[in-house]
């Protein structure tokens, strides 16, 4: 009756096996999705902020233009193409088209201004015939105003747009007066490029220039200031394949349309439909791809006054689309495992009958288990005294690792005690000294023959012994202080913005006198630079670089050892990789031998033990890298050489929590 069950168990156990199976690799399609899902949100966040920060540098650009024309009044085609050419914007950042001045030129000016320019630009390599073109509709006394590209930079290639008049597009003379009117960078929409060819679509982007020291503060001022605008012109397809990574537009498809102002399309919000027809700036899609409906996206990015609406769509067979590898080995391997529990069970169930088998046979041999079970009760006797005498070892070995511990605290505190000894018993000696004094002090006072001589020793002695004594217990604080600063507090100091060299030298600058006693000369390569500016904690590098200074004025300027000459400090800091910092501290004092160099960061650990050295700097020098300032640290040396301490520390520090 026994066995029946058995063999129900092993075909149920398969059955769960399978469901469990089905339900593990449920969830890896469902973690697969997950991580994929993020990985295509991070994607088209990257693509965002790229674009949105590669705009920024073209207005920061435009921005310049008009900064040069504020300062300069009028500039000249040499100047504006100077200008242009130490901006090495074709080099550093290849996806715009042109750069362009555009001048404002009165209807009763334009004969004059068409002579000027054709005078100024005869003869010049590479630049055509000046015609102002195309004919402006209404032209005469009903259109008063025109804006003629007059500076072209690269000429090469945008002829067609020299000379090219803005008030006969109406488009084109809108974003200029927008422009001319608020004061602000402003982006045209969809165009065409007259010197474009292909017809793919691009825009432009304008800033006005106004007349130097002229009041711009309303719209009136504005046009009565107006000289013209400084413009980027754009291929959108040239711009977007220099900022977005090839290789992501490989598995993702982009779409890029112009949605209109700004303002209005906050207002109004964007439908995905927008994408679509005349307002398409850029898409990606490969022909004949596969979309995955299921990875879509949409975000928006802000381009002077217009709103561009970027939709994401995830490719087929990207990185995107689901691996079915791993699905596949966890369903194979819990088919496996529910296959070896089933046999298992069914093994059991023949194993019983062997067992009613062998249970005859061992009746029969009874006598022969009585012997056995004698030698089994020698064994376990033995296997007693075996325990017995593991135990013991084990409570000798506890108790020499405690002997060991306890040896190692005593030398610890002797150590401390006789760092401690020195500075309190001399403020001891001196205050029985000074209590003493004022005692014999007070019985001349009482006699009432106090002579001046004797209140000026009395002031020189007593003014003695506040100085030794407030240098003893000085010395005994730091002690105690270093000794409680073994555990570094990370929460303890201010985390804000800095400049990494004022940090530097204001450390520096309070060890100037230590340093001239000891004959050192500091030299600091840190400069002030943007590049350089740390969000992190100032006191934790401020106490790095005081333990360095003072491990290396007591340690590797042994006076002994150096013989008085004069020692070198060099403390140099940069940029590496845009977000961490290199700090280099070296001397050029005895050095640490191979043994010395690897205890360096050992609580208590000094080479001056009972000479003033606490042996607490180095630690708290490490924990304060690897902790608070969240970096690492490395030390060469080589005894007779010196010693490098090399601080690799990011420009961001981590986030320090405080415990519950």
């Amino acid at each position: 009756m026994a066995r029946e069950p058995l063999r129900i168990n092993g075909y149920l156990a398969f059955v769960i096996g399978i469901l469990l199976t089905v339900w593990t690799c449920m969830l890896v399609v469902d973690a697969q999705d997950a991580q994929i899902r993020s990985s295509f949100v991070r994607d088209t966040d990257k693509v965002a902020a790229d674009t949105s920060a590669r705009l920024r540098t073209y207005f920061d650009t435009l921005l310049s233009l008009k900064a040069l024309f504020s300062v300069n009044g009028d500039v000249d085609r040499d100047q504006f193409a100077t200008f242009v050419r130490e901006l090495r914007l074709a080099e550093r950042y290849p996806g715009f088209r042109a750069v362009q001045f555009v001048r404002y030129v009165p209807a009763a000016a334009l004969d004059a201004y068409t002579d000027q320019v054709r005078r100024q630009t005869a003869g010049r390599a590479g630049v055509p015939l000046f015609t102002v073109h195309p004919p402006t509709p209404g032209a005469g006394a009903d259109r008063a105003d025109h804006f003629i590209i007059e500076f072209n930079e690269p000429m090469a290639g945008n002829e067609n747009a020299f000379g090219l008049d803005l008030a006969s597009l109406p488009a084109q003379l809108a974003a200029v007066e927008q422009a001319r009117d608020s004061g602000r960078l402003v982006a045209t929409g969809r165009t065409v490029l007259i010197q474009d060819t292909s017809q793919h679509p691009g825009f432009v982007a304008r800033a006005p220039v106004y007349r130097p020291r002229m009041p711009v503060d309303t719209v009136e001022q504005r046009r009565a200031a107006f000289i013209g605008v400084v413009a980027i012109v754009f291929r959108v397809d040239q711009l977007l394949n220099e900022v977005v990574d090839p290789q992501l537009l490989q598995h993702l498809a982009l779409q890029v349309s112009d949605t209109g102002e700004a303002d209005k399309a906050s207002a109004a919000g964007v439908a995905p439909a927008s994408l679509e027809g005349g307002r398409l700036l850029f898409d990606s899609r490969p022909q004949g791809a596969r979309i995955l409906a299921q990875r879509v996206l949409h975000n928006h990015v802000d381009v002077a006054q217009r709103r561009w609406q970027l939709r994401y769509s995830a490719l087929a067979g990207s990185r995107y689309g689901r691996n079915i590898v791993p699905p596949l080995l966890v369903g194979l391997g819990g088919l496996v495992i529910s296959a070896l529990i089933s046999a298992l069970l069914l093994a059991s169930h023949r194993g019983v009958i062997l067992e009613q088998r062998l249970r005859a046979i061992l009746d029969e041999k009874q006598a022969s288990l009585v012997e056995l079970e004698q030698q089994k009760k020698h064994v376990e006797l033995a296997h007693g005294d075996l325990s017995s005498v593991l135990i013991t070892l084990k409570q000798a070995q506890a108790n020499l690792i405690t002997s060991e511990k306890l040896a190692s605290l005593g030398a610890l505190v002797a150590g401390i005690a006789h760092e401690l000894n020195t500075p309190i018993g001399n403020s001891l000696l001196t205050a029985t000294a000074l209590a003493d004094m004022v005692a014999d002090f007070e019985k001349q006072y009482a006699s009432g023959g106090i002579r001046r001589s004797a209140l000026e020793a009395h002031l020189a002695d007593t003014r003695t012994a506040c100085g030794i004594m407030a240098s003893s217990l000085g010395r005994a604080a730091d002690l105690i202080t270093s000794f409680k600063q073994v555990s570094v507090d990370q929460t303890s100091d201010q985390r804000r913005r800095f400049d990494l060299a004022e940090v530097v030298r204001d450390t520096v600058a309070t060890y100037a006198a230590q340093l001239r006693r000891a004959n050192c000369r500091v030299e600091v390569d840190v400069a002030s630079s943007p590049r350089l500016i740390l969000d992190s904690y100032p006191g934790g590098i401020g106490q790095v670089l005081s333990n360095l200074i003072n491990n290396a004025l007591l340690h590797a300027f042994d006076s002994s050892a150096t013989g008085g000459a004069s020692s070198h400090i060099s403390i140099s800091a940069g940029d590496i990789d845009g977000s961490h910092v290199m700090m280099r501290f070296k001397d050029d004092g005895i050095g640490m031998s191979e043994k010395t160099l690897h205890q360096i960061f050992d609580p208590f650990f000094t080479t001056k033990l009972g000479q003033g050295g606490s042996g607490l700097g180095m630690n708290i020098v490490y924990n304060v890298v690897t902790g608070m300032l969240g970096g690492t640290i490395s030390i060469e040396s080589t005894p007779g050489q010196g010693t490098s301490v090399t601080i690799m520390m990011p420009m961001v520090a981590p986030n320090q929590t405080v415990a519950a």
